[in-house]
């Protein structure tokens, strides 16, 4: 708690604070991101996987096979939160799960399942992109100051 809050409460509430904050355990910070690591790179690698099996099987080459993999990574993810797996993976591996492409897909997906009662429009077409929008907007606005930039970084490079 911040310095400015602790003098605004009474010495009791001080008191309390400082009785709680002494018996709250300590997260197990060390172990919570090897567990974060190893989940996430497990998604990466099966993601890696499924690059090798388009571009063996399917002929992909490396500009295309994006595009395949990202689809079933986002199937998964959508599947895994529908049947119920991926809450016990993401609570087993925290952060881990957070990788871009299945993180996002499980958090549209859980929105719009948590909404579903209130109607397809209502419900769930108004409420699985609360999270998600904002990612999408600042993803969308990143992408163009980058490109600016790169614009201009190119037409200066050509004076």
């Amino acid at each position: 708690m911040s310095d400015k809050k602790k003098k605004k409460l009474t010495p009791e509430q001080q008191q309390y604070q400082d009785f709680a904050k002494a018996r709250v355990p300590k997260a197990p910070v060390f172990a919570n991101c090897i567990k974060a690591f190893l989940t996430g790179g497990l998604i990466c690698a099966i993601g890696q996987g499924l690059n090798w099996f388009f571009m063996t099987y399917f002929n992909f080459d490396e500009k295309t096979v994006g595009s395949p993999t990202s689809a079933v990574l986002i199937f998964l993810s959508v599947l895994f939160t529908s049947l119920g797996f991926y809450d016990h993976i993401a609570q087993f591996a925290g952060a881990g799960t957070a990788v871009p492409v299945t993180g996002f897909a499980n958090t549209i997906a859980s929105a719009a399942i948590e909404h579903r009662s209130e109607g397809y429009v209502l419900g769930v077409g108004g409420n699985m992109f609360k999270i998600a929008g904002p990612v999408i907007v600042y993803g969308v606005f990143s992408a163009f100051v980058v490109a600016l930039v790169r614009l201009i970084i190119e037409w200066l490079g050509g004076i």
